[in-house]
C-alpha cells in the first residue's frame, strides 16, 4: 500500500494542541459488482464477463456472466464453503447438493418440463458451483404484484372480464407446470412465486417492452431442495407450500390459487390423487397453526 506522509509545518508550544502527525491516503475500495468468490476457471476465458451478484441466499449465491460466448448469458449459482461444518462434511454435502440439482434439472429438461438449462458444473472446487441458462423475465411474484398494482392505480379491479381472464391465464399456465413437473416424478421442495418466473414469448419481445403483461412462459427455477419422487404425499406438500405462499406474498387474491388448482388436476393422471391428499395436509397445517 503506497502512504503519502504530511506534517504540520508550524511549531507547537506548550499551549497549543499537538500536531497531527499522518494522514494516509487509502486506495478507492473495490467495486460492488466484482465478486467474492475464486472464480470458476470457465468464468476466467477471455469470452466471459465479470459475474454480478444478482441475489445472496442462506445456501448459494447467484450470479449472471456468460458462458464461452460473450453473447450467451448465464446464471451462475456458487455455495460458498460453510466455516461452521467440518471440510470434508462441507464439502461432501456441497458436492451431493450440486450433483443433485443438477441431475433433476437434466431429468425436467429431457422430459419436456420448463426449467434452465445445465452449461457446466464442478462440485470439487471449493465451495462448488453451476452454470445454467439465463432466463429472460421476472418471478411471478413481482411480475404479477406490479400488474395488481398499475390495475388498482387505474381504479380497476380483479372483477372486470379482462382483468379475470388474464389473471387467470397466468394461473392455468403456473398449475399446469406444476403439474408437468410432478408428472415426471419431481417435487420442487421450495415452491413459491419467487422460484417461477415469467419468461416473455418472443411476441412480447425479452427486453421487457410489455412490463405489466402477464403474457409469457412459466419456467421453474431454483431446484436446490428438489428430490425425485412420485409420492402424492410429497406432490401435495408442494401445492401446500405453494398455496400458502400465494396466499402471504399476495393477500386478496387467494381465491384464484383454485385455478392453479383446476389446472393442476388436469395436467396429469395421478392429479386427482394428490389433490385428495392436498385436503389432509391443509388440514395438518391447520392443526399445527393452532396448537402453535
Amino acid at each position: 500500500m503506497n502512504t503519502n506522509t504530511t506534517t504540520n509545518s508550524q511549531p507547537t508550544t506548550s499551549s497549543s494542541p499537538p500536531a497531527m502527525a499522518t494522514s494516509e491516503v487509502l486506495p478507492p475500495p473495490t467495486a460492488a459488482s466484482e465478486p467474492i468468490i475464486p472464480l470458476p476457471t470457465i468464468l476466467t476465458h477471455p469470452s466471459s464477463t465479470t459475474p454480478q451478484l444478482i441475489t445472496q441466499g442462506a445456501e448459494a449465491l447467484l450470479y449472471k456472466s456468460t458462458y464461452l460466448l460473450p453473447t450467451l448469458p448465464c446464471a451462475l449459482k456458487h455455495r460458498p464453503p460453510k466455516p461452521f461444518r467440518h471440510p470434508i462434511l462441507d464439502a461432501r454435502l456441497t458436492k451431493h447438493r450440486i450433483l443433485s440439482e443438477a441431475r433433476v434439472l437434466a431429468k425436467c429438461r429431457r422430459d419436456g418440463v420448463p426449467v434452465p438449462a445445465v452449461y457446466a458444473l464442478d462440485a470439487e472446487l471449493k465451495g462448488g458451483w453451476i452454470a445454467m441458462e439465463w432466463v429472460e423475465g421476472d418471478v411471478v411474484r413481482v411480475a404479477l404484484n406490479r400488474w395488481l398494482k398499475r390495475r388498482k392505480g387505474e381504479g380497476k379491479t380483479l372483477d372486470d372480464k379482462e382483468g379475470q381472464e388474464r389473471v387467470l391465464r397466468l394461473m392455468t399456465m403456473v398449475g399446469a407446470a406444476v403439474g408437468t413437473m410432478h408428472s415426471v416424478g419431481v417435487v420442487h421442495g421450495d415452491l413459491t412465486t419467487s422460484n417461477l418466473m415469467l419468461r416473455p414469448t418472443e411476441k412480447e419481445g425479452a427486453n421487457g417492452a410489455v412490463e405489466d403483461d402477464l403474457e409469457g412462459e412459466i419456467v421453474l427455477i431454483d431446484f436446490g431442495l428438489a428430490s425425485q419422487s412420485a409420492q402424492d404425499e410429497d406432490r401435495a406438500v408442494d401445492l401446500y407450500v405453494l398455496e400458502r405462499a400465494f396466499g402471504s406474498t399476495h393477500p386478496g387474491t387467494e381465491a384464484l390459487f383454485g385455478e392453479v388448482l383446476r389446472a393442476y388436476g388436469e395436467s396429469f393422471n395421478g392429479a386427482k390423487v394428490t389433490l385428495k391428499k392436498l385436503e389432509d395436509v391443509r388440514m395438518r397445517g391447520r392443526k399445527r397453526s393452532m396448537l402453535g
